[in-house]
């Protein structure tokens, strides 16, 4: 949950009618957001895989997201909405929240189906975050020390795959480091003023747009 200096930062009513994200970032974070799709399809298409007929659902899965821009251009999605379908999904993020905030004082990880799932859709599909459009297939990122971190994919997916040694995989790596430049872009000289960002999404709903000062 946000912190009292984080919430100082926040102003939900202040910004409902207002586009959070400039113009120009949009157009390039929504570029960026296709680009890893293709990717995505690419490896999915190289391994017949889909996640048509899956008995489970990843979108109840506890992931925690970590940039301003991602949480701003969600916003702009939600506040596109008709306002009564806007009320429904924050009064469902806020029911997350607190059923997820219960199971994390049993020192226990969550698992609760996302707020904007209706019959197995995203409600905000064109916006949704990153770690939403990678997980699912193998992927791979480096990190700046030089470290590789791999990815395995789904259960349903590492079920496919078996125990090949060869896989076609996600490079993750030149998208996060766009990821870093267009939030870099956003804050401007205010990055190393605001509190890091470690919220699930449905809390980025709850708390409002990022109001940057």
């Amino acid at each position: 949950m946000m912190t009292p200096f984080q919430n100082s930062f926040f102003n939900r009513e202040n910004q409902m009618s207002e586009q959070i994200v400039p113009a120009e970032l949009s157009k390039k974070i929504a570029d960026l957001y296709q680009r890893m799709e293709e990717a995505y399809d690419r490896v999915a298409q190289q391994l017949d895989f889909s996640c048509q007929g899956c008995p489970d659902n990843c979108c109840d899965s506890y992931f925690q997201h970590h940039t301003y821009i991602e949480w701003a251009y969600l916003w702009d999605g939600v506040m596109a909405l008709p306002e009564e379908r806007r009320q429904e999904l924050l009064t469902r993020a806020k029911k997350y929240v607190e059923e997820c905030a219960a199971v994390i004082a049993r020192d226990e990880r969550p698992q609760a189906m996302c707020p904007l799932i209706d019959n197995s859709l995203c409600s905000l599909y064109a916006h949704r975050l990153m770690i939403c459009r990678m997980h699912g297939v193998p992927s791979a990122m480096t990190r700046p020390d030089g470290q590789v971190m791999r990815f395995p994919g789904c259960f349903r997916c590492q079920e496919l795959v078996g125990d090949r040694e060869s896989l076609p995989t996600v490079e993750r790596t030149d998208f996060y480091r766009e990821l870093v430049a267009l939030e870099v872009a956003f804050l401007g000289p205010r990055r190393n003023l605001l509190p890091k960002v470690k919220m699930t999404l449905a809390e980025m709903l709850v708390q409002g747009p990022p109001r940057l000062p």
